[in-house]
């Protein structure tokens, strides 16, 4: 077994350790930054070096311990650009610490730390934004532009508030010693606003050259759709191994993926620093250990932190075995319509809303693609009318959107009342591998007759009996089931509070009863997220995703 450089285990520890010795150094610089030099050896230095520039040495000292306090934690994300940034930083902040009052306890610590780092680099490997790191270069080029011409500006508009009269090219020479040297000779302010001018020139640098930190380690954005042959594939690897409902919505256009040697297709999303999958990776059994490891280095690579959404308990011991956590949130409601029936006690309700809307002349209808142009745009103008009822937006990610061409692969239902109009309907989604189906989109109008719903899922279960299938997914009731138990984690238990107590907000209660009528398996799904700061950034992600957005142009992200 590995104890030293070359264990996994121990070079993390090793860059944990940099990391926190980074801020620490950033710490130690601040704070020399505002403590007086020693006198016996400010004598020794003065010697060598003019007063102005250990002044300046202060100041140089604050800001490099402010950039080390940025960068710190992306060495801790493994940053290449941060690990670079942060050997330049150190390296400077030895030279500061000797000429602003020969403080070698201060160069010594910098000096040891920067060897620590180039011994680590082989371990920096995360990528920044390429773009990103473009506009950071042009942002700190466009900083200095601008400060420059700021200072030059003012310095020659304003020498009435100084005791020197700046002519043009003093102007520049006072603008540019300022930020080269860090001291202002002959800059002898004579009003309060001259003082506020002059440091102002500082807070300018400042906030521009920080922004320009900030986007030369941002993480790897996906800016681009998959590929035409990237779905291709994708398709492929789906048809032949999904066997859950959101097999199908893997292939939606909001998805990227990542493919692995042994022939498995993890989607996904990236939302800030998170890449969301949609459920399990996709493939043969035996490769889903590498897959899940392939992906793992690939959000390395990228400074993302993957996560996983609404996954099935089978692989629970492999996401922890690969160091992710789990939390349950919901379960999937599945119906056996092999014993599913309308009879009975259980049964009434729905048989009840059943018979009383044939009576009334309702139909249901099931139709097969392509649909008619007229069809889709009378369920176009239904689903518009629902999403204004429910004050809502189509949501993406995790469901289907109304959208022609994804509509055109699907069986439809349509519920019809006794004039022939379409009060409601639904889209069969059939997985690819297991006897099952589910439906997606379910709108129906403001007028439709009460029980609509209930006979819209009764006459799918008759559906899926007559095509000889399983099961009949029902689909994801959010929090239900979820923290009900004392030894359940304090996350389960939290979302139980929330599916308790936030119920005004979103219909979970009402959701979760709705399908209980149909009596089916409740069979849990999980949140993947990697560490206690995973877990946050897992559920923002999830809430921008199935937001959506238009994905921007542009070429970031490579599969490997």
């Amino acid at each position: 077994m590995k104890t030293g450089f070359g264990n996994p285990s121990f070079d993390l520890a090793s860059i944990r350790a940099a990391a926190l010795f980074t801020a620490l150094m950033g710490v130690v610089n601040i704070l020399s930054a505002v403590t007086p030099s020693l006198m016996d050896r400010l004598r020794l230095l003065q010697k060598f070096s003019p007063l102005e520039v250990t002044r300046g040495g202060h100041l140089a000292s604050a800001l490099a311990g402010f950039a080390l306090l940025l960068l710190a934690s992306n060495l801790w994300r493994k940053k290449r650009v941060a690990w670079l940034l942060t050997i330049i930083v150190l390296a400077g902040s030895i030279l500061t610490h000797l000429l602003k009052g020969l403080d070698y306890e201060e160069a010594s610590l910098a000096a040891g730390l920067l060897v620590l780092l180039l011994y680590l680099r082989p371990h920096f490997h995360a990528r920044s934004d390429p773009p990103s790191i473009k506009q950071g270069l042009r942002t700190l080029v466009s900083a200095l532009a601008f400060t420059l011409g700021y200072g030059v500006t003012g310095f020659y508009l304003l020498d009435r508030h100084y005791s020197v009269n700046f002519g043009f090219w003093a102007a520049i020479r006072q603008t540019i010693v300022m930020f080269t040297q860090f001291y202002d000779p002959g800059l002898q302010p004579v009003t309060g606003f001259g003082r506020y001018f002059a440091d102002s020139i500082y807070s300018v640098g400042a906030i521009t050259g920080g922004y320009a930190l900030l986007m030369l380690v941002r993480p790897v954005l996906a800016r681009r759709s998959a590929s035409p042959e990237e779905r291709a594939r994708a398709w492929s690897i789906v048809r032949g191994w999904g066997h859950s409902p959101l097999a199908r919505f893997t292939l939606f256009e909001d998805k990227l993926y990542f493919f692995s040697a042994g022939g498995s297709v993890a989607a996904f999303a990236v939302e800030g620093r998170t890449a969301l999958v949609l459920g399990d990776p996709i493939g043969p059994p035996e490769d889903f250990a590498d897959c899940l490891r392939g992906f793992q280095g690939e959000c390395a690579r990228n400074d993302w932190m993957p996560a996983f959404y609404q996954t099935l308990p089978e692989h629970l011991e492999d996401y922890r075995e690969a160091g992710l956590d789990s939390v349950c949130i919901g379960n999937d409601a599945i119906v056996d319509l092999g014993s599913f029936s309308l009879a009975g006690g259980e049964g009434k309700s729905i048989r009840t809303s059943v018979n009383k809307l044939r009576r009334l002349g309702n139909s249901a209808e099931v139709v097969t693609p392509p649909h008619p142009p007229a069809l889709l745009a009378e369920l176009d103008r239904i689903s518009d009318e629902w999403l204004s009822a429910q004050h809502t937006a189509e949501m993406r990610f995790s469901l289907g959107w109304f959208d022609q061409d994804y509509l055109n692969t699907c069986p439809m239902i349509l519920i019809r009342n006794s004039l022939g109009q379409i009060d409601a309907f639904a889209n069969i989604v059939t997985e690819f591998r297991a006897s099952e189906a589910s439906v997606d989109l379910m709108r129906h109008r403001a007028g439709a007759a009460a029980g609509a719903m209930d006979f819209l899922f009764a006459s799918l279960m008759e559906w899926g009996r007559a095509q000889e299938l399983a099961r009949f997914n029902l689909g994801f009731s959010a929090l239900s089931g979820v923290g009900e138990k004392p030894q359940d984690p304090a996350v389960e238990r939290a979302l139980h509070y929330i599916y308790e107590h936030m119920n005004r907000f979103y219909n979970f209660k009402g959701v979760h009863f709705f399908k209980e009528k149909f009596r089916p398996a409740w069979s849990p799904r999980f949140l993947i997220y990697r560490g206690a700061a995973g877990l946050p950034a897992a559920v923002a992600a999830l809430v921008r995703a199935n937001m959506g957005r238009d994905l921007l142009g542009g070429y970031l992200w490579h599969p490997k």
